[in-house]
C-alpha cells in the first residue's frame, strides 16, 4: 500500500494507478472559528496526504499583529495592512512606495526579511523525517502580490507599462533574495518547493499577458528550475481566471497549479490534462457556499472525468469564507466514492 508521498509523487508523474486522487483541505479561520466539530470531522474522515512545513527562525523578523485579526498587521516586509473583517487577510491602505514617489526613490528603504534565511534546517528535516505526508517547504515568494503591497495595486499596474529604473533594480533585488530562500528550503528534505501569486481577475489576467512573460516568467522559470535542480517538485498557486499563463506554466515544467478551475471551465483546461496536475480546486465562489451536495458531487465528477490521466488532480478545496461545511464533507465523500475508496 502506497504512503501518502508515494501516492503524491504517482500522482504528479502520472502513474497513479491507484485511481485515488491525493487530498488536501486548506482552511481559514473565518471557517475552522465557526465550525470547530464539523473541520475536526473533515479532517478525521478524510486525512489529507499533503502537509506544508514551517520551522522557527534564529532571528526575529520585523512582522508584528494577526494577519487575520482585525486592526492592523506589519509583514515581514514593513507593509501595514487594515483589516476590517476577522478571519482573513486585510489590505495595505498605504503602500510604502507611495504616489509621491513614482522613481521608487524609496525602494533602499524597504526591509527585505533576510531574517527568513535563519531558518531551522534540523526542525525541518525532523518534521520530514517523522511523517509519511507528501511535504512542501515554508517559504513562499510571491514577486507580483509582494510588489503591489510595497506600491499600491493601481501604481504597480502603471509602472509597469514604463518601469522606472529603481522599480527593476528593487525587483532584481527581491527575486535575488527569492532564490537564495529557495535554495535554502531546496536543501532541506522537503519534497516540494511551494511559490505564489495571484494573476487572475473574474475573466483573464491582470495585466497584459505579454508583461507577465517579460517580467515573471523569468521569474517563476528560476523558481521552478531551483526546484528541480535539487529533486524537488514545484508546485505553485494563484487565484483566478489565469487560463493565459498555463502553456507557459507547463513550458517552465510547473509539476502542479493551484487555480480556480471553475472560473476557467473545466472544459477549457481539457488539452492541459496529463500535461500539469490540478492542484484542485472545487468552486469556492459558487458551488461550495451556495450549491447543493448533488451539484457538489456533479462538479468533483466533472473534474475527474475531464482532467484525471492516471494522476494529474489532487482533491484540495478552501474550506473559507461562507463555505459550506456539508459540502466540503461531500467533495471528499464524492472523491472516494468514485474510487470506491
Amino acid at each position: 500500500m502506497m504512503t501518502s508521498r508515494e501516492l503524491v509523487l504517482a500522482t504528479l508523474e502520472f502513474r497513479n494507478k491507484t485511481g485515488r486522487a491525493p487530498r488536501q483541505l486548506w482552511t481559514l479561520p473565518c471557517a475552522t472559528d465557526r465550525y470547530p466539530e464539523e473541520t475536526a470531522r473533515l479532517l478525521a474522515d478524510f486525512p489529507p496526504d499533503i502537509t506544508g512545513i514551517g520551522a522557527p527562525l534564529a532571528e526575529p523578523t520585523i512582522a508584528r499583529g494577526n494577519p487575520v485579526a482585525m486592526g492592523e498587521y506589519v509583514d515581514e516586509f514593513g507593509c501595514v495592512f487594515t483589516n476590517i473583517n476577522p478571519g482573513v487577510i486585510g489590505e495595505v491602505k498605504h503602500p510604502q512606495i507611495g504616489d509621491d514617489d513614482p522613481d521608487w526613490d524609496g525602494a533602499d528603504h524597504v526591509h527585505i526579511p533576510e531574517e527568513w534565511l535563519t531558518f531551522d534546517r534540523d526542525f525541518v528535516n525532523r518534521a520530514c523525517a517523522g511523517t509519511d505526508l507528501f511535504t512542501y517547504g515554508g517559504c513562499t515568494p510571491r514577486p507580483f502580490e509582494q510588489l503591489q503591497f510595497i506600491r499600491g495595486t493601481a501604481n504597480l499596474y502603471m509602472d509597469l507599462m514604463d518601469p522606472p529604473k529603481k522599480m527593476l533594480e528593487f525587483m532584481k533585488k527581491l527575486h535575488d533574495f527569492y532564490c537564495r530562500l529557495m535554495i535554502e528550503w531546496a536543501k532541506t528534505d522537503v519534497d516540494a518547493l511551494n511559490f505564489m501569486d495571484d494573476w487572475g481577475s473574474q475573466r483573464g489576467l491582470l495585466i497584459n499577458p505579454k508583461l507577465w512573460v517579460e517580467y515573471f516568467k523569468p521569474m517563476y522559470r528560476d523558481f521552478i528550475d531551483i526546484a528541480h535542480s535539487y529533486g524537488k517538485k514545484a508546485f505553485m498557486h494563484s487565484d483566478g481566471h489565469i487560463l493565459a499563463i498555463y502553456p507557459h506554466l507547463i513550458e517552465l515544467g510547473l509539476d502542479a497549479v493551484n487555480s480556480q478551475l471553475f472560473c476557467m471551465g473545466i472544459d477549457n483546461l481539457v488539452p492541459y490534462r496529463g500535461k500539469i496536475t490540478f492542484w484542485g480546486e472545487i468552486d469556492r465562489q459558487h458551488l461550495l457556499p451556495y450549491g447543493t451536495e448533488e451539484q457538489i458531487a456533479d462538479a468533483v465528477r466533472e473534474v475527474r472525468t475531464k482532467l484525471w490521466q492516471d494522476g494529474g488532480c489532487i482533491a484540495q478545496l478552501e474550506f473559507g469564507p461562507g463555505a459550506k461545511p456539508e459540502n466540503a464533507y461531500r467533495a471528499y465523500k464524492t472523491w472516494d466514492e468514485i474510487t470506491g475508496k
